[in-house]
């Protein structure tokens, strides 16, 4: 293969929700499904395990996930960017 093609990764955009675990992050992707009987959109939503090589996420905060090669068994997706930050509570 030639070195400077492209893959197409697939990416997501989700909340983080858990940063106990090092260099890993938990992040939340909701989705919303049009029902096939009622027709109402129905929230669906699942976690991903997600690469965080800085420990620079934290829970709240938006961010873009990439699809990459497995990390471990459960972890297959990388944190690409920052959206938005979490707000502060005082």
């Amino acid at each position: 293969m030639n070195e400077t093609q492209q893959t197409n990764a697939r990416t997501l955009t989700g909340r983080v929700v858990s940063d106990k675990m090092n260099k890993t992050v938990t992040v939340l992707v909701e989705r919303k499904v049009k029902h096939p009987l009622y027709g109402k959109f129905v929230r669906r939503s699942k976690k991903y395990h997600a690469h965080d090589e800085n420990n620079e996420f934290h829970p709240g905060d938006l961010v873009l996930i990439e699809e990459t090669r497995p990390m471990s068994r459960t972890k297959t997706w990388k944190v690409v960017k920052l959206i938005e930050k979490a707000k502060e509570e005082v």
